[in-house]
């Protein structure tokens, strides 16, 4: 929705009414990812795709019924479905999409905090008994709008928290009352937030690891090393960005806030102390260092001769990761990971066994 949400507000402003088609949900090579968007106003104008071509016309129809009185509803094409072969989705894959009024809560400030770069999550009922199309909109510390159950609108903000975290779009299945484990009700929930990055600095076997587990968690991720030789696309496939440069020449011209996630792994103090010089005193919300505890004892050392504090100092994790006993190269990306999760969330990186109380913390009580 974000690439039509100018024009979105220019006929909500003007009190046109409109209905949108939204992809809920792909597979295999449809042409479009979940959160594309066509909107058809009373008009008969036009704007956005969902399908780079293929079912538009079809879509266009749907959505004039919506705008006709007709019930929300959501439709699916496919290479299997006899329609969707008549209309030209051609691409092999399968699309689904929820087509509706268009109508949000807030509408003018969920458009302001889209603009400004502020994260918004929009869940929005797609399929179950009732409410189909009501929405909820959640940001980290408050929700706006009625999915007609005060449990389901609870399961959801906590949901859509989590998945904006990590800036993901996609559906979640609940019960009536928001039950976890079964599948009466299925909502499709829109962030509006890059996803989170991941800067993994040093070319090596356990690099290639934690950029895979980087994407797996939805981090935009990028390998850095000044060693053109090991720094490339074929060692690093999983990686969006593979960058030959000095690490710390590299770090001050990257984009960093507090979801950033900083991986030294380049275990060479001429690489990792200029770097970690550099990163300590970014906002990133995770800055981990690979090496032995001798090693790091030297690395702090070496960080006070440059002048950094004992607070600054304070938000190394090194030696990188949770206690696990990881040995190869994918246990430590496992590791390093969980100490990830578990400073995002609070976590107190104990078996579930040993702890009591609420197994997921509320927002305002993990750490930051």
């Amino acid at each position: 929705m974000r690439d039509i949400l100018t024009t979105l507000a220019s006929w909500h402003d003007a009190g046109v009414p409109a209905a949108i088609a939204t992809v809920v949900e792909t597979q295999i090579s449809a042409p479009r990812d979940p959160g594309a968007a066509m909107a058809v106003n009373a008009d008969g104008v036009v704007v956005g795709s969902v399908s780079g071509g293929c079912v538009e016309g079809a879509v266009v129809e749907q959505c004039q019924e919506v705008l006709a009185g007709g019930p929300a509803r959501q439709v699916t094409y496919g290479v299997s479905d006899d329609e969707a072969v008549a209309v030209g989705l051609t691409c092999g894959g399968e699309i689904s999409l929820f087509v509706e009024p268009f109508a949000i809560p807030g509408f003018a400030e969920v458009r302001r905090m889209i603009e400004d770069g502020r994260g918004v999550a929009i869940g929005t009922v797609v399929d179950g008994p009732g409410n189909v199309g009501s929405k909820l909109v959640v940001t980290e510390d408050a929700q706006d709008g009625d999915l007609g159950s005060e449990g389901l609108a609870v399961a959801v903000s906590s949901d859509a928290r989590g998945m904006l975290a990590q800036g993901r779009t996609g559906r979640r299945s609940y019960g009536a009352d928001g039950e976890r484990r079964v599948d009466d009700v299925t909502v499709f929930v829109q962030s509006f937030q890059p996803p989170p990055r991941m800067y993994v600095f040093g070319a090596i076997d356990f690099a290639a690891a934690v950029a895979r587990i980087g994407k797996f968690l939805g981090y935009h991720v990028t390998v850095c090393d000044a060693r053109r030789v090991f720094a490339t696309r074929a060692r690093f496939p999983d990686a969006d960005e593979v960058v030959v440069q000095w690490p710390h020449r590299f770090l001050p011209t990257a984009p960093v806030d507090p979801r950033t996630v900083l991986c030294v792994l380049t275990h060479d103090p001429k690489f990792d102390v200029p770097l970690l010089e550099v990163a300590l005193r970014t906002d990133a919300g995770y800055i981990g260092a690979m090496g032995s505890r001798r090693t790091h004892a030297d690395r702090l050392d070496r960080l006070r001769d440059l002048g950094l504090t004992e607070e600054e100092l304070g938000r190394l994790r090194s030696p990188v990761g949770l206690d696990l006993g990881a040995r190869t190269p994918e246990e430590t990306a496992v590791s390093i990971a969980a100490e990830i999760v578990q400073l995002r969330w609070g976590g107190s990186g104990q078996p579930l066994t040993r702890t009591s109380g609420r197994i997921h913390p509320d927002r305002e009580d993990a750490l930051t």
